[in-house]
């Protein structure tokens, strides 16, 4: 049983982290977002998954992205460093994002690259049981024994385009598929493809909005994807509910507090039969845009995505 759920740890740690405040994360996901909002736009994420499950992943996001005009060239510019750390794995990228900006029919369509390195560290710690039946880790051809650490190149592209009203984008992370020369197995990034989408929806009270979105990614062998319902009142609070296939049924709420500043938070319930070993998955959220020719965050805006 052990064996069993440390295998299974291992395989999802190939895969990508998790976000269920993906529209306010887009960055990480889809380097064409850098500059399409106009205003500099810097978000943190914090996610604990699994509560009370030993080894459950723990994820922290950060990214950072700027509008700018070198050679007069509508472009925008970004840092995405994230950190995920599950069973004995730990992993480390860090990416700088460039985009290409261009006007097209009432929006902004951003093409993206984002370059950077990924860190990749092994720390195992085996537990095997005494008697007959057990083989000992050094004796597995693919089983790590010792602390291990390789640092890699990463690459991804995207496509992202914005109006004040809707937003779609198809991006592609771990494009060249860097491999990791460990002494037992020679693991790899799988490439994974990202789609998202989202519609803001003015309901007949000014006051509020409803915003629908969906976000789905695959390493090429599985689908996952996410389809969320928000509802916002006057631009400053927001709440709704999300379901993850296969995953998770969430719910997300969030305020806007002084000078721009948001918060905010998701739980997400489990409902595979993980659930019977976890208490569920939390995850925090801090955004802040702002105009810096301005000197002040935007008040007033009408795009569906908080950025």
């Amino acid at each position: 049983m052990l064996l069993f759920v440390l295998t299974g740890i291992t395989t999802w740690s190939q895969q990508d982290p998790l976000s269920s405040n993906y529209m306010f994360s887009t960055l990480t996901y889809n380097p064409g977002v850098a500059g399409t909002s106009g205003m500099i736009c810097a978000t943190a994420i914090a996610r604990q998954q699994w509560v009370g499950f030993a080894g459950a992943p723990s994820t922290t996001t950060f990214n950072v992205s700027a509008p700018v005009s070198p050679f007069k060239i509508e472009s925008g510019i970004g840092l995405m460093v994230e950190s995920d750390q599950i069973g004995f794995d730990s992993d480390i990228n860090i990416s700088g994002i460039y985009a290409l900006l261009v006007n097209v029919g009432t929006g902004k369509l951003g093409i993206g690259v984002n370059l950077g390195v990924v860190n990749k560290t092994l720390d195992p710690d085996w537990y095997i049981p005494s008697g007959d039946g057990f083989t000992p880790p050094d004796q597995d051809p693919l089983i790590p024994v010792n602390k291990e650490s390789f640092v890699v190149f990463d690459a991804g592209l995207g496509l992202y385009y914005s109006t004040d009203n809707y937003y779609a984008g198809v991006s592609v992370r771990h494009l060249n598929q860097a491999r990791f020369s460990f002494t037992k197995g020679e693991p790899y990034l799988t490439r994974h493809y990202y789609l998202t989408a989202g519609y803001n929806l003015q309901l007949p009270d000014p006051a509020l909005e409803l915003l629908p979105s969906v976000f789905a990614f695959s390493d090429g062998r599985a689908l996952q994807a996410s389809v969320t319902t928000m509802l916002r009142y006057n631009k400053k609070v927001w709440g709704g509910v999300s379901y993850r296939t296969g995953d998770a049924l969430t719910g997300i709420a969030g305020i806007e507090l002084f000078n721009g500043i948001r918060l905010g938070y998701a739980y997400d319930f489990p409902l595979s039969g993980i659930r019977r070993n976890t208490m569920g998955s939390h995850e925090l959220m801090v955004n802040y845009c702002f105009d810096l020719r301005m000197g002040k965050s935007r008040t007033k805006y009408k795009s569906v995505r908080f950025l």
